[in-house]
């Protein structure tokens, strides 16, 4: 069946699953990473802001710049400029090793964003009783902010994992390995059309995964 429709896949079946093989390696090590950073910041936005809970003008704007400076950044140019840097700290530019450092730097801000967002959505009425408790800004971060903001979190990372997924797919076109490498080299460098819907599916099959395991994850600390 796969050699009928899709002959040139099957010719190089072996690339083609190495390169599924790198997709996921990079979605998973990067989306890690950048939950964890991303997280961190997302918190820092929100409680050091005008009328957070530890307001710190200073900490928010050379956050918020930073954040705003790399989101106006075009990913593919990015990817061009972070280059020097990215061999001194992964030793390659090249492959999914090559790949992280920039992944993360891309999506990063957006996902920083996007937590920020998430928290700002919760109710300040339970914010103000945690004050009222007399409880600590660590005890309102992890008790109130991030307990209640399960489900608006987890929303926003299946967003965000849907969007990592389009920018893996550009690192193939710096050498960056995956399902985007696959696509450049036999879809379009050799103009194997196969190999480009295939590919389509892939990602299609791995967005629809992502979307599956958000939308029941959010469902379940929806209260």
């Amino acid at each position: 069946m796969l050699s009928k429709l899709f002959p040139n896949v099957a010719l190089n079946y072996n690339i083609f699953q190495n390169s599924i093989v790198q997709t996921v390696e990079m979605l998973i090590i990067t989306g890690i990473i950048s939950f964890l950073i991303s997280l961190i910041i997302g918190v820092l936005l929100v409680v050091t802001k005008k009328d957070g809970i530890a307001s710190n003008p200073v900490v928010w704007n050379i956050l918020d710049k930073i954040i705003n400076l790399f989101r106006s950044i075009p990913f593919i140019i990015l990817i061009a400029a972070l280059i020097p840097l990215t061999r001194v700290l992964s030793g390659t530019a090249i492959g999914v090793k090559g790949t992280i450092f920039p992944l993360i730097v891309g999506i990063v801000p957006f996902f920083s964003r996007q937590i920020e967002s998430a928290l700002n959505d919760l109710d300040q009425g339970l914010i103000e009783s945690g004050q009222v408790m007399g409880l600590s800004t660590f005890q309102i971060i992890k008790s109130i902010y991030l307990k209640e903001s399960i489900s608006n979190i987890s929303r926003v990372t299946t967003i965000t994992f849907i969007s990592l997924i389009g920018l893996t797919a550009i690192v193939g076109v710096v050498g960056g390995g995956g399902i985007g490498d696959f696509a450049i080299q036999y879809g379009f460098q050799q103009n194997e059309q196969d190999a480009t819907f295939a590919c389509i599916i892939v990602l299609l099959v791995i967005v629809t995964i992502v979307q599956i395991i958000g939308t029941l994850v959010s469902r379940k600390t929806t209260h």
